[in-house]
């Protein structure tokens, strides 16, 4: 990984996205930082498509897509996204705002069809009885009452399981069919071929009509941990904030550029450095 300042100035001109992973990129101890959200903010502001994306549940992610300056979010590692509509209010009765403030209405989209979710959630359900059953100390994560499309363990959250259990929860779960990923503190399992790389290119298709992998050399991707691999395999500019270097021997892809600092301030060095080009 070379260092963000290696970045080529003509490369971050080209940029016009940025796609970010919230937990350990953004947040700091459980929290988006104040830095970061700022730089949410610079970004849009400077007309750059922003698009968060995680492994977190669409229930956990609604408040967030609300509030924070981007053009949606995608969930459970690219099953389900929430995307900005535009409002049906009249101006009448929204009153005379700025367009920052004036109030967001959201649309749900997903990947896969009603019947395949419900036979997934179906199946879900039960290899989650299995997994807590058979493999002493785990438990589903406790945000898993807004999931919808995959599912999700706790072992560095609020738990603590060493990475042999970590592994066992995987081949569990491969075992069952279920695609898996990692990340910095859940375990995660899904039916479907679903990961952040075919999330990204279905939420740009879905937005923009734009095809992402004819036009990497315009969009970034900033991320931390495992979950975050496809990404860093696919994006011509990818960044891992500073705390990646945690996982650094259990990764298979690596990204091209590493910030000086962790977490929401890593992230806020990324926005500067393309600030800087406009």
């Amino acid at each position: 990984m070379k260092s963000l300042s290696d970045w080529p100035v003509e490369q971050r001109r080209n940029i016009i996205g940025v796609f970010t992973d919230i937990d350990d990129t953004l947040t700091t101890h459980g929290a988006i930082s104040a830095d970061a959200l700022q730089a949410l903010a610079d970004l849009k502001a400077a007309g750059l498509h922003v698009i968060p994306i995680t492994g977190r549940p669409v229930g956990w992610a609604e408040s967030f897509a609300k509030t924070w300056p981007v053009d949606a979010l995608v969930a459970e590692n690219g099953g389900v996204a929430w995307i900005t509509k535009k409002s049906t209010k009249k101006s009448s009765e929204i009153g005379i705002r700025p367009p920052c403030l004036l109030p967001k209405v959201l649309s749900k989209i997903y990947q896969s069809n009603a019947f395949i979710r419900a036979r997934n959630n179906e199946r879900m359900t039960q290899i989650a009885a299995q997994v807590t059953s058979q493999i002493a100390g785990v438990e589903v994560s406790k945000d898993s009452a807004g999931r919808e499309t995959d599912l999700a363990f706790d072992y560095n959250e609020f738990a603590n399981l060493s990475p042999e259990t970590v592994h066992q929860v995987v081949e569990l779960l491969q075992s069952q069919g279920m695609q898996t990923t990692v990340s910095s503190i859940h375990i995660h399992g899904c039916f479907g071929h679903f990961d952040k790389w075919t999330g990204a290119q279905w939420i740009v298709q879905e937005l923009f009509q734009r095809d992402l992998a004819a036009e990497l050399d315009k969009w970034v991707f900033v991320g931390d941990s495992g979950n975050d691999q496809a990404m860093f395999q696919h994006f011509t500019h990818s960044v891992g904030v500073a705390n990646i270097r945690r996982f650094e021997s259990q990764l298979t892809y690596l990204p091209r550029y590493i910030t000086p600092s962790e977490r929401g301030a890593g992230f806020a060095e990324v926005a500067k450095s393309l600030l800087n080009t406009i």
